[in-house]
Formats: structure tokens, sequence, C-alpha cells
């Protein structure tokens, strides 16, 4: 099949509009959100249902021609962006397709927006608890494809725990319909946690069943001052045991992190009074009587400030003192991007390590890279950090060495190189180098039975091979 005869099929499945081969529209789908990764693409192509991903799919094997998909391109690791072939972007299938309110359960397809999925979830008294910075634009298929993390996974756990069904396409324009419900189901082997954390390497997700909450109508916010990171993890394991599971989140950042933020945002200057090492934002959020929550933070934040557990802190008086407090969380990212040469982590420790981490690798960077700062901030309370290090100059040779150390550091403590954001293409090395052979053996194998031909996502999580 000739490039023009798979175009010609492509536009007679999705429609000749839902085919995109100019440059200029073709070009925001082809570099990653940090604009290090650049691919190329035959076609974007934009199927409205699972029939029609299916045949797009059935098209692509007979011309043997690879398709990566794509939500809504806000990963960090370059999994959504295509090497040739084409791109399977889901932007079309964006339906809540149902709410089961008494069931705590919602039908939605793939290329929904997290944050619409999120209010659909409220307007019928419930909550779904995944909540990232990019929920304004990125899509619950990608959420799912890279078992997204965010900031309330020490309640409610990672994606995969969101997630009760899954309908897929695999690779030949098979469909596999696993859209239940169930809470409970042992008839052999869960399939949907094979695609769940597979960015796209195994089969396109187009729709799925989640896992809603009860409403949590109260809550409490501060931002709190501590002098170090066990300091932090002892707040955490006071207001654990005095609040129940009434911490949803609970986020360490470093006072580089602060000052960047402060340069990027000026409203942000004057944040607290006292300047120390270490902040925490965190959140309870529950049921019970107006005021319940406000009361409890600021009893257990007076009792630490006495015992000089905690140097300052600041609790939100308001909604918007709370979402002011929270968008300075969410723009720590962009304030990281104006510096000449970053070097991003996204790891995973056991909480307990955390603090013996963050001053081995301190020392790594003062050894490696002495005119590098430090911004490292994170989900404290499931052990995730971004432990980052900018530079002003623009010489990157430091990054991989340095890199390097940091991951060999992360593994000695039990670690893992990838927390939240998955492998993609940026982190295709550290997989093998970390994985054991029988990791990679199990995996290889998984690949290669459903996807034999190495069409689907080429390039992304293992490499060729």
């Amino acid at each position: 099949m000739t490039r023009s005869d798979l175009l010609g099929a492509l536009g007679a499945i999705v429609g000749s509009a839902a085919v995109v081969t100019d440059a200029h529209s073709l070009e925001p789908h082809l570099v990653d959100w940090r604009r290090e990764y650049h691919g190329s693409a035959l076609a974007m192509v934009c199927p409205a249902s699972t029939a029609e991903v299916s045949a797009v799919l059935a098209a692509c094997t007979q011309a043997g021609v690879c398709v990566t998909p794509q939500g809504g391109n806000t990963g960090l690791c370059a999994g959504a962006i295509p090497r040739d072939g084409v791109l399977l972007n889901l932007r079309r299938m964006n339906r809540i397709v149902q709410v089961d309110a008494e069931g705590h359960a919602m039908t939605v397809e793939a290329g929904a927006v997290l944050a619409d999925i999120q209010r659909a979830a409220r307007d019928h008294g419930r909550l779904f608890p995944l909540s990232l910075g990019a929920e304004g634009s990125c899509q619950i298929g990608g959420n799912i494809a890279t078992n997204a993390g965010g900031m309330n996974v020490l309640r409610y756990g990672n994606t995969r725990e969101l997630v009760l069904g899954l309908k897929v396409v695999l690779p030949d324009g098979e469909v596999w319909d696993g859209l239940r419900s169930l809470r409970k189901d042992n008839r052999g082997y869960d399939l949907k946690q094979l695609f769940i954390g597979s960015e796209g390497t195994l089969g396109v997700i187009t729709e799925a069943v989640l896992r809603l909450f009860p409403q949590t109508p109260q809550s409490a916010v501060a931002v709190v001052a501590v002098p170090s990171c066990a300091a932090a993890l002892e707040l955490l394991a006071r207001l654990q045991r005095r609040s129940g599971n009434g911490v949803s989140a609970y986020e360490l950042i470093d006072r580089a992190c602060v000052d960047a933020v402060a340069r990027h945002d000026a409203q942000y200057r004057s944040l607290l009074e006292q300047a120390t090492p270490w902040y925490v934002l965190l959140e309870l959020a529950g049921a019970g009587p107006d005021g319940a929550l406000q009361d409890l933070l600021e009893q257990q934040l007076g009792e630490a400030l006495e015992q000089e557990l905690v140097v300052d802190a600041v609790i939100a008086q308001s909604l918007s003192d709370a979402g002011r407090l929270w968008a300075m969380r969410h723009l720590i990212p962009e304030a990281v991007r104006g510096f000449a040469s970053v070097l991003r982590s996204d790891i995973a420790l056991p909480a307990a390590r955390v603090a013996d981490f963050v001053e081995q690798a301190q020392g790594a960077v003062g050894r490696m890279r002495p005119t590098g700062t430090v911004l490292c901030f994170g989900h404290l309370g499931d052990g995730n950090l971004h432990f980052n290090v900018v530079d002003a100059d623009e010489d990157r040779s430091w990054v991989h060495p340095l890199s390097q150390a940091l991951y060999d550091l992360v593994a000695e403590h039990g670690g893992s190189f990838s927390a939240e954001h998955g492998v993609g293409q940026a982190k295709v090395a550290e997989l093998a180098q970390y994985k054991s052979a029988v990791e990679m053996a199990l995996m290889r194998r998984l690949k290669a039975a459903l996807d034999p031909d190495n069409r689907m996502n080429p390039g992304k999580v293992l490499a060729a091979g």
C-alpha cells in the first residue's frame, strides 16, 4: 500500500478533515512539553470512536506503518512524540459516557480532559481524585497509559488504583472490551493492568471505567516552613495520626523552588516571614462540621511550632487563598524552564529514606557541579521527588554524568528512577540499566506477544531488539 493509498484509506475511515498532513498543523504535536524532542509523522489521524480506532490500526497494520497514540501531549518523557508513521490523536473522543453516582463509577472516552472528568464527578456529588498541574489539558487516556500520579496519591493511590475497567484496541485492530465496574473479579489475569502504564506500546486505550469517591466538602490548606526533610516527615506522621485518613496531599518544596517561583511571579515574594531550607504545602480533606479540619490543623501546627518542628506557617482562610497556594506549587515546573541548563528527575524512594537521599544527593551535586543549584520538590507522602539541578551555563555536558550518579544513589536506597512520568523515549536506557534481566525479559515477551511487529509506539519504554 502506497503512502497515498494509506492516506486515502484513513480519510475514508475518519473523514478527510480528521487526517492532518500540513506541517504547520502537525508541528505542535511533534514536539514535547520540554521542547527537547522533535518527531515526525506521515499524518495525524483523529478518530471519533473505538470502531474508527480499530479500523485505523487495521489499515496501518496492512500497510506496515507504525502508530503512536497521543492524548494532551503533556508528558515529560516524550512518550507521545512519534518517530514517523501515523500519529493517532484521541482529542475527538472526549465524551463523558456515563456517571453512576450510586455505584461510584464513571465511564469516559480516552480523550476526555481530566478537569472535565473532575467537574462531571462534582456535578454528581462525587470526587475523582486524580489531580495534576496539567489537568486542564491532559487527557485521561494518557493519564492511564502513563499511570499518572499527582497530588493525591498519598490518600487515593496512582491512576492504576482509580481504574475499574478499560476498552483497548490491540495493534492489529482487534478490540478487547473490559469495561467493567466490578470491585471484585477473580476470573484469571487482570488484563487491564497490562495496559495501564504501558505508554501505548501494547494497544490503544479508547474508553475507561473510573472509580469515584464521596466528596470531601471540608478542607484545610497550609504552607509550612520546616527546618529539615526529617522534620517534614515527622510532621506528616503526626498529622496522619491525628486526622486519620485526612491528609490528602503533602508536598515538599525547597527554598530554591520558592525563590524561583517568586522571580517568576512577584506575588509569592512575601509568602512567609521566616526563610527556611524547606517548606511543606499540605491539605486535609474530609467531611464533618464546618471549620473542624481548620481547627484541627491550627491546633496541630500550633503544637508543632511550640516544639520547633515547624518554624512558620500560613493557613489558607478561603478557597481563593488555598487556590493561590496550590498555584505556587503548580508554577514550579514552569519556573524551572527559565534556566539555561536543567537536570530533571522524577524519582521514588521509601519515605523513610528521603532525608538521607537528599543529603547525599546534595553532596553529589556539590562535588560534580558546584555551580549548579538544587531545586527539589515533590509528593513527600508517597516518596516521589523531583530532584532537579539548574545552571545558568548553557553547557549541558554535566547533566548526564550527574543524572547517572543520582540514579545510582536512588537504586542504592531501593528507589525508582521513574515515579510518575513513565519511561517514554527519554529513559529507555535507564530502564535497561536498572531493571533486572528477568523483568526486562518478561516485558519483552509481553511486547512480542501483543505487538510482534513492533508497530505500537516504537522506540518507547523498550529499546528495539
